[in-house]
């Protein structure tokens, strides 16, 4: 492939500014079954690469999926036409020194056990094991299991001598199991839909409370039927790291988008409540809130160590101690906006070009245990596995539902509660953010469908959290 692309870049015949090839392989596969019945085995592979070329401070874009030399050379020159005549009416001009600098270097997802070391048969065999292991009653209903794996490699090459290697392996697993008692229906899954989808290998797979786990998830769809609905009142809110994951991607990852805080986005996946201004000054959140953007956690599903247009990915703060320090920007993005962003310019696949993306966003871990946490509170409600979201286009008031929550009492946790849910504004949620779960509490979970762009772009996104703590908010039930 090296020798393909940087033969290409030698040859292309365009006066441009600079040139960038990206080049994608991916192989990925899917297993589904339903009620101990297989539905769905498939295996996609595709191939293919992005040109872009910057001219006249604009940058062009155009997909092929052929890597001969005349191919590519019919793509350069389309995406060369297209940004010579945006060049006319540019928004801001871009250098190839400052927003496409010259980097070298390579990644690889760590992994123990290939994704191949299963047929797809020993596959099927684990997921129709998993459905039979979630019916724990006959009031369970229906039952799912899905696994997803993909094998993706990008190569990059630029005019200026960029050379960059990255080889992403994913596994993503999913069941569910749904229990109905007349009118009552309940579901439960591993911790919310799609939620554990991680890099690695088959090794994620074969945990060791695999079917533990399993067997609970079942056995609170059940348990699920007979309790109270989630009362409403003004409380305690505890939320588990599972919907710590939505709440962070909602109210934190998708208002910091610099694009979004731009208007590049407003039409389609709309604007942000932040502005330019409110950068190194806004009061996000408590002093407890530490938001991190960190691509370099070993394992987390959008881990990398270049973004898609070369720069170079490293951890930083975008809210420490609850003040906004940093956007969700591109070095293009953070050019334009003159705000410091991160190294998060991301494409899906070769046929789209790289935007503004969260990748990992991680809330970092306090000082207080899970215990000591629930023993401090009085009364409350903690909640875990996101069921249900809505949130507005500024990302700014929303409502989100869960699926499994526990009454506290007296610094315990007493009864099961169905449909539990809670809403608020972003600002005010984040500032009654009392107490932080320590690293013992810290998990990390991930999303495969986060979606932006025109042409729509699903890519992935990582996301950790410990347990924590939210005083006075508005939660109800399934009623409201």
């Amino acid at each position: 492939m090296w020798s393909e692309l940087t033969n290409a870049i030698a040859h292309l015949d365009i006066s441009a500014d600079w040139i960038g090839i990206r080049a994608v392989k991916e192989t990925a596969s899917s297993h589904y079954v339903r009620d101990g019945l297989p539905e769905n085995n498939g295996k996609i592979s595709s191939v293919g690469a992005m040109v872009e070329v910057l001219v006249n401070g604009c940058v062009g874009y155009a997909a092929t999926n052929s890597l001969q030399l005349e191919n590519l050379q019919a793509a350069a020159q389309k995406a060369y036409k297209q940004a010579l005549t945006a060049s006319k009416w540019w928004i801001h001009p871009f250098t190839p020194k400052s927003e496409r600098p010259k980097v070298i270097g390579q990644y690889i997802s760590p992994f123990l056990e290939p994704l191949d070391a299963l047929t797809p048969g020993e596959i099927n065999d684990l997921l129709v094991r998993i459905c039979h292991t979630l019916k724990v009653s006959d009031k369970i209903v229906h039952t799912t299991a899905s696994a997803t794996t993909s094998e993706k490699e990008t190569w990059f090459v630029t005019s200026n001598g960029s050379e960059v290697y990255q080889k992403f392996m994913s596994l993503g697993t999913h069941y569910a199991a749904t229990a109905q008692d007349g009118g009552i229906i309940q579901q439960r899954t591993n911790n919310g839909w799609q939620a554990h989808c991680y890099q690695g290998g088959l090794e994620l797979f074969k945990q060791d409370d695999l079917w533990h786990h399993v067997e609970e998830i079942g056995s609170q769809a059940v348990e699920l039927l007979t309790a109270e609905e989630c009362p409403t009142t003004q409380t305690n809110l505890v939320l588990a790291p599972d919907q710590m994951m939505l709440q962070i991607h909602e109210s934190v990852g998708h208002p910091l988008e610099i694009d979004r805080i731009l208007g590049d986005e407003r039409n389609y996946a709309g604007g942000s409540f932040v502005r330019k201004e409110d950068f190194g000054s806004l009061e996000y959140g408590s002093p407890l809130m530490n938001i991190t953007f960190d691509p370099t956690v070993p394992g987390e599903f959008a881990s990398y160590s270049f973004d898609d247009t070369g720069a170079l990915a490293t951890r930083e703060f975008v809210i420490k101690e609850g003040k906004l320090i940093r956007g969700l920007g591109s070095l293009e993005s953070q050019k334009r906006a003159k705000v410091p962003g991160v190294a998060c310019a991301r494409a899906c696949s070769w046929n789209r070009p790289p935007i503004d993306r969260m990748a990992n966003l991680n809330l970092e871990p306090g000082t207080a245990s899970l215990s000591e946490i629930i023993g401090d509170i009085e009364h409350g409600v903690y909640m875990e596995s996101n069921r249900s979201w809505s949130i507005d286009d500024r990302r700014y008031k929303f409502q989100f539902g869960c699926e499994y929550g526990k009454l506290i009492e007296n610094g315990q946790l007493t009864k099961t509660l169905r449909n539990p849910n809670y809403r608020a504004t972003t600002p005010e949620f984040w500032h009654s953010l009392s107490k932080i779960g320590d690293s013992s509490t810290w998990q990390m979970y991930g999303t495969p469908f986060c979606g932006k762009g025109e042409p729509n772009q699903a890519i992935w996104v990582g996301h950790g959290s410990p347990v924590c703590l939210f005083a006075n908010v508005e939660v109800f039930g399934g009623g409201e």
